[in-house]
């Protein structure tokens, strides 16, 4: 049985040969993974890593860019504001202008129609004193004719007396 017992390879130990041959497949198998996927897998990894990094500094960049143009869009805002303020108060005081320039002229126009009006009214009394006192004067020479008795034909004496005559009554007036 002894015999039989060293023939059977013991279950626990392993075989020298198959160590041997393990130990050295791993090594080949360690030499290609570190010479060859190794450098590719870090270079693979460092590709990742600059592209999440650099898509976050990217992020930040655009995020600070939208925050610049964001602020740059405020300040044009206000800048507007401020210039439709400017505008609106020029349009005021110009309308403001306006309407007191066209007060001057209505005011000037209405002054002008009034002295227009005045000059025409006191052409037209003129006129009506003049036709009066002729027509006055014919009547008082009508009148003192038939109170004297005599005809006053004299044309230039007639003259003299009616206009002595009205003479006398606007000076007692």
């Amino acid at each position: 049985m002894h015999v039989l017992a060293a023939e059977t390879p013991n279950p626990v130990l392993p075989i020298w040969q198959e160590l041997v041959l393990g130990l050295i497949a791993f090594g080949v198998l360690y030499f290609v993974l570190r010479k060859y996927v190794f450098p590719r897998m870090e270079d693979t990894f460092k590709a990742r890593v600059d592209a999440i990094e650099g898509g976050i500094k990217r992020a930040e960049e655009r995020q600070a860019e939208a925050n610049a143009l964001f602020e740059q869009y405020k300040q044009q805002l206000a800048e507007a504001r401020t210039e439709a303020a400017k505008i609106r108060d020029r349009a005021h005081a110009d309308a403001n202008q306006i309407r007191e320039d066209m007060l001057v002229q209505v005011r000037e126009e209405r002054d002008r129609i009034l002295e227009s009006g005045q000059q025409q009214l006191d052409q037209h009394r003129a006129t009506i004193i003049r036709e009066l006192r002729a027509e006055i004067g014919d009547l008082a020479v009508d009148l003192a004719s038939k109170i004297v008795g005599e005809a006053l034909t004299d044309e230039v004496r007639r003259r003299g007396t009616v206009d002595r005559f009205l003479s006398d009554l606007e000076t007692a007036s």
